[in-house]
């Protein structure tokens, strides 16, 4: 049975009640739905903790990071293997919220600098503080400061961010959606999650995107962009920092 995501749902949930569901042979724990983030499209999985028990003093684990299961399971992975919650416990959730906040930041700056630099995006990897995209870039720009300015202009618009879903027949007839090369947004489920920075006419950006996101772009504070690195023969990897 899959897992359901209460992330996407409310990304600024930090507690969340659950049912153990299952425990993998490698020892994961699968909720019948789930708060935590699963590693994908280059944001890492969530950490924190699960408790349970009378006022959750009977058993509890730390969650080192969260990973995409089999069939659409939600899989927490424990620091240590010990100490599990039994088969069909009641749990309670609690993200490590520092960790996540920052990827929510760091994910939906990435989106913009994408509009910043309007190029096929190959690559990308998010942390609590920085982040990078590689784009299909055969020379470098020629003014890096030029475009972190733009980039904290944008962000200092604070665009609300928000979702939509379209069908995989409607991503389909809309390909220019599809920023990133090295993946593709999953079909099969009938419908494809958006994301949108901006609104009407003053959309910055939309794309397809599973991650989570700050509500508006002024929560991510000011960035500054590092070093870019030529990586192969076509591509330059860029790299963004948080600096407040």
């Amino acid at each position: 049975m899959p897992t359901t995501q209460l992330y996407l749902e409310d990304a600024y949930r930090r507690e969340a009640s659950a049912r153990v569901v299952s425990i993998t042979d490698e020892g994961g724990i699968v909720l019948d739905q789930s708060i935590f983030y699963p590693t994908a499209g280059g944001q890492p999985g969530d950490s924190g903790w699960l408790r349970w028990g009378l006022d959750g003093d009977e058993g509890s684990i730390e969650i080192a990071t969260t990973v995409k299961g089999v069939d659409g399971a939600i899989v927490l992975v424990p620091a240590e293997p010990a100490g599990l919650p039994a088969r069909g416990a009641l749990v309670r959730q609690e993200i490590g919220w520092d960790r996540r906040f920052g990827h929510m930041r760091v994910h939906t700056a990435l989106h913009l600098l994408s509009v910043v630099i309007p190029l096929p995006v190959t690559g990308g990897s998010i942390s609590q503080d920085k982040g990078r995209l590689d784009f299909d870039m055969p020379e470098a720009p020629a003014d890096k400061a030029e475009i972190e300015e733009t980039l904290n202009k944008l962000i200092a618009c604070d665009f609300a961010v928000t979702e939509e879903w379209i069908t995989d027949a409607e991503l389909d007839a809309n390909p220019a959606l599809v920023k990133t090369l090295s993946a593709q947004p999953p079909r099969g489920q009938g419908r494809v999650r958006l994301v949108r920075i901006g609104a009407g006419e003053n959309t910055a950006d939309l794309q397809p995107c599973g991650g989570t996101h700050v509500a508006g772009t002024k929560e991510i504070g000011t960035v500054r962009l590092g070093k870019i690195e030529k990586k192969g023969k076509q591509n330059r990897r860029v790299y963004l920092h948080l600096v407040s």
